[in-house]
């Protein structure tokens, strides 16, 4: 692969291997195992693998390998692990990193999954983690100290999109000899600069914008090689969260078009947003792309764009907002997010149902808040269903 690439090229050539039949769609190598020439053969191998030498499909595979190697390039990372889902690599990147009594600093706003992962699993086994307001500098400055192993958030937060600036925290972090791990969902690999501006870890759900059509789950973590060759592999190999060829292959496909498909999401988000924006029914818009974003210098300097998801914040709480929910005629209601049709979730009473009620209206998860994942429909078709769907929600 030619270092002159633009992301496009990358997207459709990087990491491709070819089998002897020189096939134009990449192969799915659908084999749990590999054969070895010889005894010496196979001893050797085991002792250590050589390029495109494999062993087990969960240790890895030429189709996993072609995706890792994809991903990586767009991300500009040196290497890269894929996992059987999102989940999979949030809790594959920590677990592999922490040991009882090591500390994290982790942002507040997250995902209900990743919060479990923190509150209940890693302090489990003995790992201190300490919460902060990820948007609030001062906050990560108090938190972190000497010693301190890791820093963990999302770039936006789900479902409030709350901004972190990653250049200023990750220089925190390093000076006190701690890594950056971040979950980079949100700002999707198409607007990522995340190991430019300091991160050393980069997981995604390719679950979301990768695959981006509602087929598979899975999930990648990006890093240096001896990172995720030394630290995540050996953990990932021995308690079996890889991912799957047939999946690799779907996500390789989808890799192809995912650049496309961000780019007409967010700027579907941005003209519905700016539609909706001063909406009397709505008590607030919430959309990085909005100039009324809090922290909307900081989305234009880090990521450029808004992204592909808003929220709309219901007045008239829960009632108002499932009116408006079960008026929807093109978007569906569903938990996903980043797909090819438009999703609408209630995070209160479902993403986020497990947290406590001061928790929620601590992170601004209201009754009447959902999150709209923007699709690939016509965006005009999109702002008269959400318009109509309001009006019924409202009516009388």
């Amino acid at each position: 692969m030619s270092e002159t690439w633009q992301k496009r090229t990358k997207l459709v050539h990087g990491g491709t291997r070819r089998s002897q039949y020189n096939e134009v769609s990449e192969a799915i190598f659908l084999t749990q195992g590999f054969v070895y020439d010889s005894a010496e053969a196979a001893e050797a191998r085991f002792i250590k693998a050589g390029a495109d030498e494999f062993i087990y499909a969960r240790y890895g595979n030429p189709t996993v390998a072609m995706f890792e190697d994809r991903i990586a390039a767009l991300e500009g990372a040196e290497d890269a692990f894929a996992t059987a889902s999102g989940m999979a690599a949030v809790s594959g990147a920590l677990t592999s990193l922490l040991r009882a009594g090591d500390h994290v600093v982790s942002a507040r706003a997250l995902f209900g999954s990743c919060l479990y992962v923190l509150e209940e699993i890693l302090t489990r086994f003995g790992v201190e983690v300490t919460f902060v307001d990820g948007t609030d500098l001062e906050q990560w400055r108090a938190a972190i100290r000497p010693g301190t192993k890791a820093v963990f958030f999302e770039t936006i937060s789900n479902p409030t999109l709350d901004v972190v600036d990653i250049r200023s925290v990750a220089e925190l972090a390093h000076a006190a000899g701690a890594l950056v791990l971040v979950d980079n969902v949100f700002a999707t690999p198409v607007f990522s600069r995340a190991i430019e501006q300091g991160a050393d870890v980069v997981i995604y759900s390719a679950t979301k914008h990768i695959d981006g059509q509602g087929r598979t789950l899975g999930g990648v973590i990006l890093g240096t090689r001896d990172f995720i060759r030394g630290t995540v592999e050996p953990y990932m190999k021995h308690t079996g969260g890889s991912m799957s060829p047939f999946t690799a292959w779907v996500m390789l496909k989808g890799l192809e078009t995912i650049d496309l498909r961000v780019r007409a999401q967010t700027a579907s988000a941005q003209a519905i947003a700016e539609a909706l924006h001063g909406d009397a029914r709505l008590a607030r818009v919430i959309y990085p792309g909005l100039s009324s974003h809090p922290q909307h210098d900081l989305v234009r300097a880090q990521m450029g764009e808004g992204g592909t998801v808003l929220a709309l914040d219901l007045k008239g709480g829960q009632e108002a907002a499932f009116r408006f929910l079960n008026a929807l005629e093109i978007v569906v209601i569903s938990n996903n997010l980043g797909d090819a049709k438009s999703i609408v979730t209630h995070p209160a009473t479902t993403t986020h149902q497990r947290l406590p009620a001061a928790q929620k209206a601590a992170l601004g998860i209201t009754p009447g808040l959902v999150r709209l994942s923007v699709g690939l429909e016509d965006c005009g078709d999109l702002i008269r269903d959400i318009q109509n769907a309001l009006e019924a929600a409202f009516r009388g």
